[in-house]
């Protein structure tokens, strides 16, 4: 009896939904709630605000660092233990940023929670998935829409209220709880899954991939507002290419590559991480140019610019309703490609002269891109992995995330270039460029239409013996049960 007080027993799929999502909602919410923060930050320590956006700088250079280890890791240690790893460090990285006494301090802490982000998010969607059989994936929408979707939108706001109200510290302290807590529930409710990879570490992979993906973050993100042509950035961008085809040329060529490649030729895991990166590119190039257009229109506020989108993340919100309900019936093709195709022309609709000047069409456009786009990108991450066994789930998630992150930044460095890199400053400022730049990731996101006619049909089916005949991996089991360690 006093085992089962100090070892509860808790449903293993149950612990897995709840930590996954703490975790992820966290991540989330630190890749955008630190940006309205920045102007105070500067202040508090006396520093210029170029100085205060290496704050940002570290966390995603760390972010798409630590993503091309994250597969192997977990193979090799245990996703359990290397997601945990990850989700204390991310915690204690928080607190050490809430309390950080000066500006390099801070600097040093929001890399470790980048590293972190980097590894929770593969790691914590390998947990997701192989808890859950493809047929029953589609109940996971709802789960998926929170941390990926709408922490990011309520990071904003949300971090200048805690800024003006309370103080930027709290940005960090609101983690440590939630932290805690689900660091506490993994420990007693996940099962330990242990693949085991093939043959020794790729560490030619590793110094070509990893440099590469930090290099080009950077690049892709300093060069459109301090010029391509910086020393700094225009090194980090050459060299970061040039890792980059090293590091693909060996992967493909190597026996055991840090990152399995030859996944990328399975037609639907293949269609759905080329959607993944395209879809991510005209997401956030065009919730980076809007607010912007939207100044240059109005002579709105930053603030009030950057609520205007908000509607965008009650749209994705509604989205996980309708992936649950329609997947089953229509199938992952004929639900994504007719989605992509009405998100292009909102898209479209947002740049027509005349439209960012009314509010109300703007919160309604904003609304149905988080409706329709949503329900394209849900789907996507849902059925794309169909085909992909447990023995991959991991290689095949970081390699998702990564072309997911590097297009997301992409599509900012492309924006940014059609409208030179500059920002509003006035309410005269010439809105034509930033109308082309929408137009831009409109079409990116048709494109999108057709790569997604390589989807599958239909929606995974169960298996024919059913759920009561075949439990699902890890159903019932106790959290104190033998861990599943393959290899």
């Amino acid at each position: 009896m006093s085992g089962l007080l100090i070892r509860p027993r808790i449903r293993p799929r149950v612990a897995v939904v709840l930590v996954y999502t703490a975790a992820m909602c966290m991540n989330g919410l630190d890749s955008t709630i630190v940006n309205p923060a920045l102007y105070t930050i500067a202040g508090d320590f006396g520093r210029p605000l170029s100085a205060a956006n290496t704050v940002e700088t570290a966390f995603l250079v760390a972010l798409a660092v630590g993503l091309p280890v994250a597969g192997w890791l977990g193979d090799r240690f245990g996703t359990k233990r290397v997601f945990l790893g990850a989700l204390t460090a991310f915690t204690l990285a928080s607190a050490v940023c809430g309390l950080a006494p000066d500006l390099n301090t801070l600097v040093v802490a929001r890399a470790v929670q980048g590293l972190a982000g980097g590894l929770l998010t593969p790691v914590g969607m390998t947990l997701l998935f192989r808890a859950f059989p493809p047929d029953e994936r589609m109940k996971l929408a709802k789960v998926l829409i929170v941390p990926t979707a709408l922490m990011p939108a309520l990071g904003p706001p949300l971090g200048g209220l805690l800024t003006e109200h309370l103080s930027w510290h709290w940005l960090f302290f609101v983690n440590v709880p939630i932290g805690t807590a689900a660091v506490l529930l993994g420990v007693f409710g996940l099962r330990e899954h242990v693949e085991g990879p093939e043959g020794e570490f790729d560490t030619v992979g590793f110094w070509l991939a990893t440099p590469a993906l930090g290099l080009l973050t950077y690049a892709l993100g300093f060069g459109p507002s301090q010029g391509w042509t910086r020393p700094a950035v225009a090194v980090s961008a050459a060299l970061g290419s040039v890792l980059l085809v090293a590091a693909v040329l060996h992967q493909v060529r190597a026996k055991t590559p840090l990152l399995k490649l030859r996944l990328l030729a399975d037609r639907v895991y293949g269609s759905a991480s080329a959607l993944a990166g395209v879809t991510a590119a005209g997401l956030m190039g065009v919730l980076f140019v809007f607010p912007l257009l939207y100044q240059a229109s109005l002579g709105a506020s930053a603030l009030d610019a950057g609520l205007s989108v908000f509607p965008e993340a009650v749209g994705l919100m509604l989205a996980s309703q309708v992936v649950d309900r329609l997947l089953p019936r229509l199938g992952p093709r004929l639900l994504t490609v007719p989605a992509l195709l009405v998100a292009a022309a909102v898209f479209a609709t947002l740049a027509v002269p005349g439209v960012a000047e009314n509010a109300w069409s703007v919160r309604g456009l904003m609304f149905l891109i988080g409706l329709v786009l949503g329900t394209a990108v849900l789907t996507v991450q849902i059925s794309g992995f169909e085909s992909i066994g447990p023995a991959d789930m991991g290689q095949a998630m970081g390699l998702f995330q990564i072309v997911r992150t590097l297009g997301g930044a992409l599509g900012i460095a492309a924006c940014a270039a059609v409208i030179g890199g500059g920002h509003v400053t006035e309410a005269a400022a010439d809105p034509d460029p930033y109308r082309t730049a929408v137009w831009v990731t409109a079409a990116l996101v048709a494109a999108g239409a057709l790569i997604a006619l390589r989807l599958p049909r239909q929606a995974p089916q169960p298996p024919p013996f059913g759920d009561e005949d075949a439990p699902p991996p890890g159903e019932g089991l106790a959290a104190d049960e033998a861990p599943a360690v393959k290899g």
